[in-house]
């Protein structure tokens, strides 16, 4: 019987973005089911299997999709706290197929600046039992805000 290798890599991710509308638009973006679908999945070669959204404290997010190699991955959060306009704070779990390869809290802060919202967004994450992660979170955590700014300029 082979053993399985057991590890926990630790990681930190901070972004951010300065979008050209209204704190409360931006918030809007993510915590409207329809405006976040806007903006929130793979992308090309995504194709969504599942949404939920029940936005409030305690409430959970799920968005699970196929991706064009036939992987299918799970995005399973909840959040803990909410300030309209201002923050939100979030755990979720990664699945890949049916293997759990991350755990993570996000904090999305929203502050007005010049004529826009400055966006920071950050992730303290850890991969598991092996996985490598090598820089792909934080590429589509990227990808995700440049997406949502497009959205939000339509």
């Amino acid at each position: 019987m082979a053993t399985e290798t057991r590890s926990a890599v630790h990681d930190h991710i901070r972004l951010g973005r300065l979008y050209p509308v209204s704190p409360d638009r931006v918030f809007r973006a993510f915590s409207d089911p329809a405006a976040k679908a806007a903006w929130f999945a793979g992308g090309d070669g995504y194709q969504v299997l599942e949404r939920s959204m029940d936005f409030r404290i305690g409430g959970r997010e799920k968005v699970q999709g196929r991706w064009e190699t036939g992987a299918v991955s799970t995005f399973d959060a909840v959040y803990h706290d909410i300030l309209p306009g201002e923050r939100l704070v979030y755990s979720y779990v990664m699945h890949l197929d049916d293997r759990k390869i991350s755990v993570s809290l996000a904090t999305i802060q929203l502050s007005a600046e010049d004529s826009g919202t400055r966006v920071i967004l950050d992730e303290q994450g850890v991969y598991l039992d092996g996985y490598d992660d090598s820089g792909s979170r934080a590429r589509g955590t990227g990808m995700l805000l440049d997406r949502l700014g497009a959205s939000l300029v339509r």
